[in-house]
């Protein structure tokens, strides 16, 4: 499973039943708490209408009722009062509590029920029968049931809708003595839709608790996977080869990224070490063989002519020395930057003028001539010096491996590239010389591989090329190499950074 999923799936788990035990919790403490607010509301109404009853029913003579008395008008007008309320967002249009009065023995004496069960005994129901005992008296009739079993009316169980009724009674008390009992009735379902709304309002706003909690989680999920994927990708480009910066994460994953970029620069910095003290110890034992033979022959008594000559070649050695040198010193430089270090807009064809001149002399000397076959305006963000290196060294190179008299053709311009998905400026370089086999073109660019000079077995330290590609890199570009007849082509190619204005001849 993958670890997009896997943390989804825990967020979704840790969130869900969270959220649905919540749910459970409130929704179950919900109904009963509405209840023992309502059955607490009914014990102080019992108790009042009981207070008010106890005149009347202290004066009833025995086996009478309250029928006709003032109590009963005034609960009687109560029953039959028009109302309309509004509660929030509950509306209220009857009057719901049913009344009824017992005596000391449990015979009713008043009801305010549609079906009256006057002189009917109640002393069978809990409320009543509690409360003659000095009890709280108090039931919940879910059924239509009487005292003794038998069918009874909407007083002894359930409304006319079958809704359980709640029944709260209150003493009446006289001269220290329970005379009778007031029983205070109210249907559940009076509360009933307010419950149901309050359960759906508390549904509604779990689940949208619950959603935003997933929307959250997913967000958390896709940032945390994107993160990882970029820490996965810079790995995946750095076990290839390739130089750039870590990613910019927060917390802890960025720090990761910062551990994982030094501990890379160590094992990069130990690797090139090893790799140039060997490569450069194996170029170093031509010239300083070259230079102890000719050191030896120098210590005999020569003529003016041999001695010349052994001077000639000491100097000579110690200048290749001294170009490897600078070379490997400059090469190190670069691999250390992640970038160009001072980039601002810089003219190809201009930069390809400057170094034209600076190496005038020597190409004067081979008898070269540059020729230019396109010529283009472009402008790239570049470091000026890091360019001119650049295209110093490509020059150098083709003035080592072209015939004397011949000439190098050099391109400048814009186009459309396949394998860089966009437009590209290149410098394009052409020699007639020997040319490289097309299997060594992989090779071309890394450090101390070079083939022979023409005419001579001296290979070079092909530390050039390894500058003009390290540079191209940095300026996210690349050293592109094909074959031409005769002689070789070399592209540096420049993607992404480029601004065309004109072709000049």
């Amino acid at each position: 499973m993958r670890l997009g999923l896997r943390l989804f799936l825990g967020f979704f788990l840790v969130a869900g039943l969270s959220a649905f035990i919540l749910l459970r919790v409130v929704l179950g403490e919900f109904k009963p708490s509405v209840r023992e607010v309502m059955e607490d509301m009914m014990v102080d109404t019992a108790n009042l209408v009981a207070a008010l009853a106890r005149d009347e029913l202290q004066a009833m003579p025995p086996g009478g009722t309250l029928v006709g008395t003032p109590f009963a008008r005034r609960v009687k007008e109560y029953a039959e009062r028009p109302i309309n309320a509004r509660i929030l967002s509950a509306s209220k249009r009857t009057l719901d509590f049913r009344i009824y009065v017992t005596d000391a023995n449990g015979r009713v004496v008043l009801d305010t029920s549609p079906s009256p069960a006057v002189g009917q005994d109640y002393s069978g129901w809990n409320d009543v029968a509690r409360t003659l005992r000095g009890e709280y008296g108090a039931r919940t009739s879910p059924e239509q049931l009487t005292p003794y079993g038998n069918a009874g009316d909407l007083g002894n169980g359930k409304d006319a809708q079958g809704s359980p009724i709640m029944y709260v009674a209150a003493p009446v008390r006289a001269d220290g003595r329970t005379i009778g009992v007031v029983t205070v009735a109210k249907p559940a379902a009076a509360v009933q839709q307010i419950i149901y709304r309050a359960e759906r309002r508390i549904w509604i706003a779990g689940l949208s608790l619950l959603a935003v909690s997933l929307a959250v989680g997913v967000a958390v999920t896709a940032w945390m996977i994107t993160t990882v994927r970029r820490l996965r990708g810079y790995a995946q480009d750095v076990q290839l080869g390739e130089r750039r910066p870590p990613p910019k994460v927060p917390g802890e994953l960025g720090d990761l990224a910062q551990a994982m970029d030094a501990m890379r620069e160590r094992l990069d910095g130990r690797e090139r070490l090893e790799h140039m003290a060997r490569a450069l110890t194996h170029e170093l034992k031509s010239p300083l063989a070259a230079l102890r033979g000719a050191g030896e022959l120098l210590q005999d008594d020569l003529g003016a002519a041999d001695r010349q000559r052994f001077a000639a070649q000491v100097v000579s050695q110690s200048e290749r020395m001294t170009e490897l040198v600078d070379r490997l010193l400059a090469l190190s430089t670069l691999e250390l930057r992640r970038g160009p270090e001072h980039p601002r807009r810089v003219g190809l064809v201009d930069a390809a003028d400057e170094v034209i001149a600076q190496l005038g002399d020597r190409l004067e000397q081979q008898s070269l001539r540059v020729r230019w076959l396109r010529r283009e305006d472009v402008t790239l963000q570049a470091d000026a010096e890091m360019l001119a290196l650049a295209i110093s060294n490509l020059l150098t190179n083709a003035i080592d491996f072209a015939p004397a008299g011949s000439e190098l053709h050099l391109s400048v311009g814009v186009e459309a590239d396949a394998d860089a998905g966009a437009g590209i400026a290149f410098l394009e370089l052409r020699d007639h010389g020997p040319g490289v086999p097309a299997a060594a073109f992989t090779q071309l660019g890394e450090r101390f591989f070079s083939t022979a000079r023409p005419g001579s077995l001296r290979k070079g330290s092909g530390l050039g090329l390894a500058i003009v590609r390290q540079i191209a890199g940095l300026h996210r570009g690349e050293l592109r190499f094909s074959p031409a007849e005769p002689g070789l082509r070399v592209r540096l190619v420049f993607p992404h950074f480029t601004v065309a204005t004109q072709t000049s001849s």
